[in-house]
């Protein structure tokens, strides 16, 4: 009884986590657009097809382009070495959330100052929180309440 019991503890069960990919590519005036999108896995069985999760191009792309890139880096993506008909790569969980939820309270953004003191706290979450912002963005009946009651929260001066 003693060896089944030390051979169940040497088991190790694998891990499944959600698949997540970016998808870069150059739109019209040789503007940059990065999307998030969450792809079928044993993790998500309720996806069949690839799930645009978040996405951001444009002026707003342009603004925090230098954080995003880094971010990116981290992940092991480098967009500087992009091929032409643009780039489709996986990328990890953790990664994932951080960027799609930056995205998507970003993308409706207009001040920059707001926009840097945002990305700032989307850094500093933990990656629990992160995906609990992100999962309420998603998933809420009212997303855009979501994104702006975390925007009021990680703009809201110190008291």
């Amino acid at each position: 009884m003693a060896s089944r019991t030390a051979r169940a503890e040497r088991v190790t069960l694998p891990t499944i986590e959600p698949s997540y990919e970016v998808r870069a590519r150059r739109i019209a005036g040789n503007e940059l657009q990065v999307e998030i999108w969450q792809l079928p896995s044993p993790a998500s069985p309720h996806i069949h097809i690839p799930v645009r999760v978040a996405g951001l191009a444009g002026r707003n792309l342009e603004i925090n382009q230098i954080r995003i890139l880094k971010k990116l880096k981290e992940a092991g993506i480098r967009l500087e070495v992009m091929p032409v008909d643009g780039l489709r790569t996986s990328i990890r969980e953790d990664a994932a959330l951080r960027l799609a939820l930056l995205f998507r309270v970003l993308a409706p953004m207009r001040s920059r100052v707001a926009m840097v003191v945002v990305a700032e706290g989307i850094e500093a979450m933990a990656r629990q929180e992160a995906a609990y912002w992100l999962g309420m963005a998603v998933h809420r009946k009212n997303p855009r309440r979501v994104l702006t009651a975390l925007r009021i929260l990680l703009t809201a001066p110190s008291r």
